[in-house]
C-alpha cells in the first residue's frame, strides 16, 4: 500500500553563480512498510530530498502526496501537525539536549501532545525497551556511549509512534562496530514494528540492510 508519492520534484537554490538544481524531476513512491536507503556523492541531493519530505524546504515544482493528502501546497501549520504525527527522525550528530535524562529526550517530541506525563513515561520506557536501553532511562547523554546516544535517538523518533523514520547519516559518527548494531536496531524497528525508514547514507554497508535503494546523482535518482 502506498505511504508517500513523490511526483516531479524541483528544487532549485539561488547561489552567487547562479541557479543550483538540487532536485531535478524526481520520481519515488514508498509503500508502508518499506526500507528505503538513498546513496549518492556529496551535494547530489541526498538530504535535500529528506527535509523536501518532511515538509522542512519547499520544492519548486511538484506533487509529494502522503496518503492522499498533499504536503507541498499544505500550510506550515499542517505540515508541522504532519510532523509531530507521522513523522521521526534521527540525526548524524543525535541532537540530545545535554542536560536532560535520556528518558526526558526522549519525551521532547510529546511535550506539546495532550498526552498524560504517565502515558509519556511509559511510552518512554517502552521505546526504551525496544532500542534495548531499558538500563539507560536516567543517564545523561555524556553518560553514554556513542551508539547508546544513537539508539536515544531511535526511540525519540519512535515515541509518537509515526508511520516513516526519517534517517540522514544515523551511522556518519560510528564506528563499523557501533554502525552496524546501529542498522541491526533500524532493521529490526522495520520488521517488528512494521514502520517505513527512508534512510541517507554514503555507505554501501548500510544500504544493504535496505530491501529497495535508491541513487541520486546531480539531483536525479539513477538506480
Amino acid at each position: 500500500m502506498s505511504l508517500l508519492k513523490i511526483e516531479n520534484i524541483n528544487k532549485q537554490y539561488t547561489h552567487k553563480d547562479g541557479l543550483v538544481d538540487a532536485l531535478k524531476n524526481v520520481n519515488l513512491e514508498i509503500s508502508k512498510g518499506d526500507f528505503i536507503s538513498i546513496t549518492g556523492a556529496s551535494g547530489s541531493g541526498k538530504t535535500t530530498l529528506l527535509l523536501t519530505i518532511a515538509g522542512l524546504i519547499r520544492s519548486n515544482h511538484g506533487q509529494i502526496v502522503f496518503e492522499d493528502k498533499r504536503l507541498d501546497s499544505a500550510s506550515d501549520n499542517l505540515l508541522a501537525d504532519f510532523r509531530n504525527k507521522h513523522v521521526g527522525f534521527v540525526m548524524q550528530n543525535f541532537a540530545l539536549i545535554p542536560y536532560l535524562t535520556a528518558t526526558q529526550n526522549i519525551m521532547i517530541p510529546l511535550s506539546l501532545s495532550r498526552i498524560s506525563v504517565r502515558e509519556q513515561k511509559d511510552r518512554a520506557k517502552e521505546v526504551l525497551k525496544i532500542v534495548g536501553l531499558e538500563d539507560r532511562q536516567n543517564h545523561l547523554p555524556r553518560e553514554l556511549s556513542a551508539g547508546q546516544k544513537q539508539r536515544v535517538a531511535i526511540a525519540r523518533a519512535l515515541i509518537n509512534r509515526p508511520s516513516i523514520i526519517l534517517a540522514d547519516e544515523p551511522t556518519g559518527n560510528l564506528d563499523p562496530n557501533l554502525s552496524l548494531d546501529i542498522l541491526e536496531t533500524f532493521k529490526k524497528i522495520n520488521d517488528e514494528q512494521k514502520i517505513t525508514i527512508l534512510m541517507v547514507t554514503h555507505s554501501p554497508q548500510a544500504s544493504e540492510f535496505a530491501n529497495k535503494k535508491i541513487k541520486l546523482s546531480n539531483g536525479n535518482i539513477v538506480k
